[in-house]
């Protein structure tokens, strides 16, 4: 049995220089609840445990804030260009989104729908496969892992009862083995 402290994910997190680098130039930015997300970060772990590079794989770094005062596209779409000019040099992908505003967007794009958010946290709580919703506060550095870490170092990925998008998350879950085969699906 695998056990992982806040601080052990963190470091682990954090051994991605662009990860690092992200932190300290969104919360420059002073983005309402900011957080670095999802893969990023949880798969910095599995590529520790896989022996690979902290950034191997990683497709982009999500980034989530929580701006209910102005739900827009236009404000969303002012964010996302001071973030791009913030970490143009880069050289990689950053997805931002307002979860102030996925509700009015989400049913579309995939087909069922979601509930109207109250903070960041909310969003990073719906992730299709629990183990994966994580996130790094940019104010502060702190973590938040609604579920704890014990299926992340396990490699155990189990279905959101927050999202249970059944397709999707078997979608999700196979990509995730095909990278990484060790990870277990668990019903």
């Amino acid at each position: 049995m695998t056990t992982m402290t806040d601080a052990e994910f963190l470091a682990i997190a954090r051994s991605n220089p662009v990860n690092r680098e992200l932190e300290r130039r969104l919360a420059a930015l002073g983005l309402p609840e900011g957080h670095l997300v999802a893969g990023c970060l949880f798969q910095a772990v599995w590529n520790q445990r896989s022996g690979r590079p902290a950034d191997w794989g990683v497709k982009d770094y999500d980034v989530f804030y929580f701006d209910a005062a102005d739900t827009s596209w236009e404000a969303e779409d002012r964010v996302i260009a001071q973030v791009a000019e913030a970490t143009a040099d880069l050289g990689v992908e950053v997805e931002l989104r307002n979860q102030a505003r996925v509700h009015l967007w989400y049913e579309k794009r995939f087909g069922a729908p979601y509930p109207q958010l109250h903070s960041a946290c909310d969003g990073i709580d719906r992730y299709l496969v629990t183990c994966t919703c994580v996130g790094i506060e940019l104010a502060s550095g702190a973590l938040y892992a609604p579920n704890g870490l014990h299926d992340l170092a396990e490699g155990r990925l189990a279905p959101n009862p927050l999202n249970p998008l059944t397709e999707r998350f078997t979608e999700k879950a196979e990509s995730y083995r095909a990278r990484w085969p060790w990870l277990t699906v668990v019903a």
